[in-house]
């Protein structure tokens, strides 16, 4: 299994304060994954500070 975690940066509040931005995507996420199981096919979108879509994060059953 793999766990990936994908964000574009380039976008609106990334692009101003990566460094924040992504500290609070990965604070958010990191808490709240204890409600999945973690099989694949698990995701779900990411959101910036302004709740775009920036990303998303999901499991599968490849290792590469």
């Amino acid at each position: 299994m793999k766990f990936l975690l994908e964000v574009t940066m380039d976008d609106a509040a990334l692009a101003k304060d990566p460094a924040g931005e992504l500290g609070r995507i990965l604070r958010y996420w990191g808490g709240n994954l204890r409600h999945y199981a973690l099989c694949p096919g698990d995701g779900a979108a990411l959101y910036d500070s302004e709740y775009r879509e920036v990303g998303r994060w999901y499991v599968t059953d490849q290792t590469e």
